[in-house]
């Protein structure tokens, strides 16, 4: 179910929104949500060239398995 939100925005940010969502031809809600949708999952998730240079790499295979061991048993010290 959709939910409704209220964004605040300087009028300069409004008027660049605005005119994107208007050269779109799409509703401004609809800009902003997969704006930031991108964005979130731009910095939450490696693209596959990213992920096959982890993989290639067995010190770091094995040093991330070792930590989400710790992780899951509870063991060691996090850093936030």
């Amino acid at each position: 179910m959709a939910k409704t939100v209220t964004l605040r925005l300087e009028d300069g940010v409004y008027e660049e929104f605005r005119k994107a969502a208007e050269a779109e031809r799409r509703p401004l809600s609809n800009l902003i949500e997969t704006a930031a949708l991108q964005r979130i999952r731009e910095q939450q998730f490696v693209d596959d060239s990213e992920m096959a240079e982890i993989l290639v790499n067995e010190r770091l295979v094995k040093s991330l398995q070792a930590g989400s061991r710790d992780a899951r048993r509870k063991r060691g010290s996090f850093v936030e």
